[in-house]
């Protein structure tokens, strides 16, 4: 990654983190040393972006700067299109629509060199006759992630057992063709999966809820992945649900 590349990608960084970031994590993110991180954010300082630093504890960055427009290279644009096309074909009419309206405002900013290019792509996704429908509105389970608010639903598992859960929801995760959401279980006290086709009755609660690290999206994503190994060794899959 050349030098203006990785300042524009700390600044992206550190706007995307909501608490201080040390140089040692950065170092490791961007695979250099924590000397060239140092260098590179007092160049960013010295050029003003509003970053903040403190020994022992990391770097901040003021939320409300914004960098000047992004130009993408050939290779973006196909990326970008194809996963705006995946949105469309495996999400709802209503997140489609906010994908497709993300890639009209990204055309409007092209110059006329990348605009052939987007005429020249030759990567698609189609639609599929495998989607799994489900009763639930995407949107609305997205928009209760968001809000942090809590959800009631009944949910029929493999063994064709119903039961009522309320979840603390925290991600919608693709197993093509399966949708899971993923949450902390008010019933089992654990984190579950829960198959979007495999769900009715949903339900979203007044009560929200905070904060709290081991019921966090980031503690569910540190277990998945200690257990990746086993879960899913080899092609031996084990049908995605919960219980």
């Amino acid at each position: 990654m050349r030098k203006a590349e990785r300042l524009n990608e700390i600044v992206h960084y550190l706007r995307r983190m909501h608490q201080a970031v040390t140089a040692q994590t950065l170092a490791l993110v961007f695979e250099v040393s924590q000397r060239t991180i140092y260098r590179d954010i007092q160049d960013l300082i010295d050029t003003g972006v509003p970053i903040l630093g403190e020994a022992g504890v990391g770097y901040l960055i003021d939320k409300k700067y914004h960098l000047p427009p992004v130009m993408f290279d050939a290779d973006e644009l196909e990326a970008i299109a194809l996963g705006i096309g995946m949105v469309g074909n495996w999400t709802d009419k209503h997140f489609a629509k906010k994908a497709q309206s993300a890639y009209r405002k990204i055309q409007a900013t092209l110059p006329d060199t990348l605009i052939n290019e987007l005429h020249q792509i030759s990567t698609f996704s189609a639609p599929s006759h495998y989607k799994i429908p489900w009763e639930v509105s995407f949107s609305e389970v997205r928009e209760c992630i968001r809000r942090k608010q809590l959800v009631k639903f009944t949910y029929l598992d493999l063994n064709e057992q119903l039961t009522v859960r309320i979840i603390r929801p925290l991600a919608l995760i693709s197993f093509s063709p399966v949708w899971l959401l993923a949450g902390w279980c008010e019933l089992r006290k654990d984190f579950r999966n829960f198959r979007l086709d495999r769900i009715a009755k949903f339900e979203k609660l007044e009560r929200r809820f905070t904060h709290e690290k081991d019921k966090s999206l980031t503690t569910y994503l540190k277990r998945v992945n200690e257990q990746e190994e086993t879960r899913f060794k080899g092609n031996d899959c084990k049908e995605l649900d919960s219980n």
